[in-house]
């Protein structure tokens, strides 16, 4: 039986919007929905969206965020991007955004509802098009606000961070390119991830498509596509930036590297916001996860109303500031973010000027193998070496917690039964007596070496609570060729350990089906048939000292 395909059209346009067909420089024309140009206050600022998902779907529900940006004063535009939906050209993302970008600005500053200034919005690929326009030095362009999203994304890089070595392959990624970037339109199936090779999984789709991502076919054959054709946007001339950031997005450790990086560099530096909330990639919260139908904002339209407006809130007021200059830039604060479990805080930097470094070392791995509570999580190294081996079995991968980490927050798994697995290294802190609060950077540093060429280390901090149930902080994972020390940014986060609960630190070899199992070999991952086991052992003590580096606050008890 062949698989089953759902076909994703375009919705209609709604009825107060203006679709324009855009003409770029090579005469390609692109899909351009223009709202609030004919509310009679004369020329305006106007904020851009341009994106891949149907700019007229319930999925992006523009018609609804464009009705708070035009209330403001703004004149909203919309944009299906090059071979996506209603718009022309070649189907492969990360190509042609920098000059489609500067030409759609073109386009708005010469019309007649247009004062010459703008600003563009968005989340995931269409924070990416932002960066783009970036890119291009378009004079018009004055501000923009990039949510949960990199300057780094594409073709064959993975979820973490771009700048900071290999990574597993993040098959999430993949799959993500054989669903959107086929064709104009969206394909819908489910591919049989136990097929091997794995990338017979996919051909099964294509075939019943009847055509293929481009996309796809770059990050098998791990082809890097550039995505800039101008200066990359930390070399472009700088505008202020929003970086609406999510705790727990799959692209927060990418982001993060963005605001870090600008925040040190002349003419960037002054010009960087940020706005940091306890959040997975879909705008799920903490609070309410796991979430009940009723706070679910993908079934719930009184839902839906709620998370528009804490997404468009902080980008008016930063408008208001750089586009219409009705407010004054010290109205902003330079950081705003979301202690887990507590509430919003503000600071003058990230992390908090208040905030200091935190080492705990992995102890006594004899018994890390375990089920919870495994081995410690210690103040100090022991001064002895100590070691603890976990095993790569391709025929018994570890899960995920996550079936989709894009929803993280949805579901908030409890990961206690993969932190039990003997395949899987666990190290516990002593309960807290008073609250920990985590405002900042997380690191591990493990010392491991393996009985294969590559291995993967996927490391995870989770919190258990006091009823045994462990759910993420953070995570973060590494691909490795050699011996030695390893280094695993798990990224920033802003969470509180509260009174009872324990820190869980995990460390397993493998995260299926997040992430494409590993070969075990220099064979292609995707080509082979036939992976293969290794151990992999963690070395502890002074002489090889296995930790976890925290940025906490002081004085967290109340």
């Amino acid at each position: 039986m062949s698989l089953a395909v759902q076909r994703v059209t375009p919705a209609p346009v709604p009825p107060h919007a203006h679709q324009h067909m855009v003409r770029m420089r090579d005469g390609v024309l692109l899909a351009t929905d223009v709202y609030g140009a004919d509310c009679g206050t004369g020329p305006a600022p106007t904020v851009l969206v341009r994106l891949p998902y149907d700019k007229n779907s319930r999925y992006v529900f523009f018609d609804q965020i464009a009705e708070r940006f035009t209330a403001r004063g703004y004149v909203m535009v919309v944009q299906d991007v090059r071979g996506k939906f209603r718009s022309q050209g070649v189907t492969l993302g990360w190509t042609g955004e920098v000059d489609d970008g500067y030409d759609t600005i073109e386009w708005v500053t010469r019309q007649p509802w247009s004062d010459g200034i703008v600003g563009m919005f968005g989340d995931s690929y269409y924070g990416f098009t932002q960066w783009s326009a970036v890119s291009s030095q378009h004079p018009a362009l004055r501000a923009i606000v990039p949510r949960v999203t990199s300057t780094g994304n594409g073709p064959g890089v993975a979820s973490y961070d771009p700048g900071s070595g290999p990574q597993p392959l993040w098959l999430e990624g993949a799959d993500y390119q054989a669903h959107v970037w086929v064709d104009n339109d969206g394909y819908e199936f489910t591919a049989d991830l136990t097929k091997r090779p794995l990338i017979a999984a996919y051909e099964e789709a294509f075939a019943a498509i009847g055509k293929r991502s481009a996309g796809f076919d770059l990050v098998v054959g791990n082809i890097p596509l550039p995505a800039y054709n101008g200066p990359h946007p930390y070399d472009a001339r700088p505008v202020p930036v929003l970086h609406c950031v999510g705790w727990f997005d799959n692209l927060g450790i990418a982001h993060m590297r963005d605001y870090t990086e600008l925040a040190r560099r002349p003419g960037w530096a002054a010009l960087q916001y940020l706005v940091a909330d306890a959040i997975d990639h879909e705008n799920y919260f903490l609070e309410n996860a796991p979430v009940s139908p009723d706070a679910d904002h993908l079934l719930d339209d009184t839902a839906l109303d709620r998370v528009l407006d804490t997404c468009t809130g902080p980008a008016l007021a930063f408008f208001d500031v750089f586009l219409k200059g009705t407010a004054q830039p010290d109205s902003l604060p330079r950081v705003r973010w979301k202690l887990g479990h507590v509430g919003w805080r503000t600071s003058t930097a990230w992390p908090p000027p208040q905030a200091t470094r935190s080492t705990l070392h992995l102890a006594e791995p004899h018994a890390a193998g375990g089920p919870v509570p495994g081995g410690r999580l210690a103040e100090r190294p022991a001064a002895e070496a100590h070691a603890a081996a976990w095993r790569y079995d391709p025929d018994n991968l570890v899960p995920s917690a996550a079936t989709d980490t894009f929803l993280q927050l949805r579901d908030h798994r409890d990961e206690r039964r993969t932190a039990d697995r003997d395949d899987v290294l666990v190290f516990t802190s002593p309960a807290r007596d008073t609250p920990l609060d985590l405002a900042g950077p997380v690191r591990a540093v493990l010392h491991v070496e393996s009985t294969a060429p590559t291995y993967d280390v996927f490391v995870r901090l989770l919190d258990l609570a006091p009823d045994g149930a462990a759910r993420l902080i953070v995570r973060g994972c590494v691909q490795a060729d050699a011996p030695g020390e390893v280094g695993v940014d798990l990224g920033h986060t802003g969470y509180r350990l509260r009174p009872g609960h324990r820190l869980a630190l995990t460390v397993a070899g493998s995260d299926f089906p997040n992430h494409l199992p590993n070969s075990g070999s220099r064979e292609n991952p995707w080509l082979t048939t036939a992976p293969k086991a290794s151990l992999q052992t963690l070395r502890t003590g002074s002489a090889h000292p296995s930790r976890l580096h925290l940025t906490i606050l002081p004085d967290s008890g109340e």
